[in-house]
C-alpha cells in the first residue's frame, strides 16, 4: 500500500499509515599462489596518527567533526558510592583517556601496541543524575539534567535506558574504540557496573568530503540543521556561570528502532513527504539545494502546501538559531532474527545548552504528529551533563566533586 501525500494531507491515510508496518581442489591451487600484494593508501597512516587533545576548557567528542566508529557506554553506581570514590574513579579514567588520545597505551595496558594508531580518538564523560546525587553535588546539575517526561511514542527498554555515567568512545578505526573500552571499562569496574554499550557507526574517511551530512540506515541525510559557526557556542555550551556549568553541554541519547519492513514498502516520494526533504539530495521539498531554508508557505503545483504539516523537518524546525540542537547520530545494525528482520536504527546524540529550552519543544512537537513516528519507535533514553574540560594534570569533574 502506497501514501498518497494528498489523502494523508486530507486525513484519509493517517489511520492507515500504521499498516505499512571441490574443496581440497581449490585449496591446494590456492596454496601455490603467490601472496596478494595489497595496495597502499597513502593518506591511511596520516588517519591512522591523527590527534585530538583531549586537555581543553570545553571536551573534544562534542563539537569535533564525529569519526566513523563511536561506542557510548554507561555505567551504574552502587549504593553507598560517595564524592572520595568518585574522585578516584575520575583522576583514574582522565588519565587514561588522555593516554589513550594521545596514542599512548594506558597505565598497566598488557596490549600497548593496539594504543599506537589513535586515530582521531575522543573519549568524552558524562555525569547522569545519579552522578550528582551520589556525590552529594545535586545543587551543581544543571536543572534539565534529568529523566525526559515519557512521550507517546515511546516504547522504552531498560536496557538502553539510563545510566550514572556515561563514556562516549569515538575514532575512525573500529579496534581503537574497542581497545580504549576494554581499557576504560576494566579501570572503571572497582567503582561501577556497566549498564549497557551501544556500537554506532557511520561513513569512514575518505567516503565523502568533510562536513557532508551523514546519512542514516534509511537513507536520509541527518544534521541538516545543525547550528553553524558562531551561534554553535549559544546552542551548544554554558558560556557563562559558575565554575562546574561554564563550558560544559548537555547530551540527550535516544536509541531509535527503524521499522525497516514496513517503511520498505513506500515509494520515494513517501518517503519524502514523510520527512519533508528530497531522499537523494536532502533538499526541503520547497528548495532545490539541501542547505536552503524550508519555505512552510510555499504550496506544489496541486495547491498542497510544498512542506506538509506532518513532515519531520516541519515538526523539527526552529525559527532562532540560538535554541537549536546539534545532532551528532550514529548509525547501529545488529544481528538480524530467525525470520531475517533486520535490528537496525538510530543512536540518536543531541547536544545543547538546556534541554528544557532546545530539546523538549522539539521532541514534543514531532511526538504530537511527526508521520516519521509510524516507521521509527524510540527504544532508550538517557540523559547527561557534559562537564567541563580539564587542564593538562587536572581530571574531569573536578570543577563538580573536587
Amino acid at each position: 500500500m502506497t501514501v498518497s501525500r494528498r489523502s494523508v494531507l486530507t486525513g484519509g491515510a493517517l489511520a492507515g499509515a500504521g499498516a505499512l508496518a571441490g574443496a581440497a581442489g581449490a585449496t591446494a591451487a590456492m596454496a601455490q599462489r603467490a601472496e596478494p600484494v595489497l595496495p597502499v593508501v597513502a593518506d591511511a597512516p596520516e588517519l591512522g596518527s591523527v590527534v585530538v587533545p583531549f586537555h581543553d576548557a570545553r571536551q573534544a567528542g562534542v563539537t569535533t567533526e564525529p569519526p566513523a566508529h563511536a561506542s557510548f557506554v554507561a555505567f551504574t553506581l552502587p549504593g553507598g558510592t560517595d564524592r572520595r570514590a568518585l574522585g578516584r574513579m575520575m583522576r583514574l579514567l582522565s588519565d587514561d583517556a588522555a593516554r589513550l588520545t594521545r596514542g599512548e597505551p594506558a597505565l598497566g595496558d598488557t596490549d600497548a601496541h593496539l594504543a599506537v594508531l589513535p586515530a582521531g580518538l575522543t573519549v568524552t564523560f558524562g555525569f547522569g543524575p545519579g552522578f550528582y546525587r551520589a556525590a552529594g553535588v545535586t545543587d551543581r546539575r544543571a536543572s534539565s539534567v534529568r529523566d525526559l517526561p515519557r512521550f507517546g511514542v515511546d516504547r522504552l527498554e531498560p536496557r538502553w535506558s539510563g545510566g550514572d555515567l556515561l563514556l562516549q568512545i569515538c575514532a575512525d578505526d573500529p579496534l581503537t574504540v574497542a581497545h580504549a573500552q576494554r581499557m576504560l571499562i576494566k579501570d572503571a569496574r572497582p567503582f561501577a557496573a556497566v549498564r549497557w554499550v551501544q556500537i554506532g557507526f557511520r561513513r569512514s574517511p575518505g567516503m565523502h568530503a568533510p562536513g557532508f551530512t551523514q546519512r542514516n540506515v534509511m537513507g536520509q541525510l541527518d544534521g541538516t540543521a545543525n547550528p553553524q559557526g558562531e551561534v554553535m557556542d549559544r546552542a551548544v555550551w554554558v558560556t557563562d556561570g559558575p565554575p562546574w556549568l561554564r563550558d560544559s553541554t548537555t547530551l540527550v541519547l535516544r536509541r531509535i528502532r527503524a521499522e525497516m519492513e514496513t517503511w520498505d514498502l513506500l515509494s520515494t516520494a513517501d518517503k519524502e513527504n514523510a520527512v519533508g526533504r528530497r531522499m537523494d539530495s536532502g533538499a526541503p521539498l520547497s528548495g532545490v539545494d539541501e542547505r536552503d531554508e524550508p519555505d512552510f508557505a510555499k504550496l506544489d503545483d496541486s495547491g498542497l502546501p510544498a512542506m506538509p504539516d506532518f513532515a519531520h523537518v516541519t515538526r523539527a524546525h526552529v525559527t532562532d538559531p540560538a535554541l537549536k540542537i546539534l545532532r551528532r547520530p550514529y548509525n547501529y545494525d545488529g544481528a538480524a532474527n530467525a525470520a531475517g528482520h533486520p535490528d537496525s536504527g538510530l543512536i540518536f546524540a543531541a547536544y545543547q545548552a538546556d534541554i528544557d529550552r532546545q530539546y523538549l519543544p522539539i521532541q514534543k512537537r514531532l511526538a504530537e504528529r511527526d508521520l516519521l513516528n509510524e516507521w521509527i519507535t524510540p527504544i532508550g533514553s538517557a540523559v547527561f551533563a557534559i562537564p567541563p574540560g580539564c587542564a593538562p594534570g587536572g581530571w574531569i569533574g573536578e570543577q563538580v566533586i573536587g
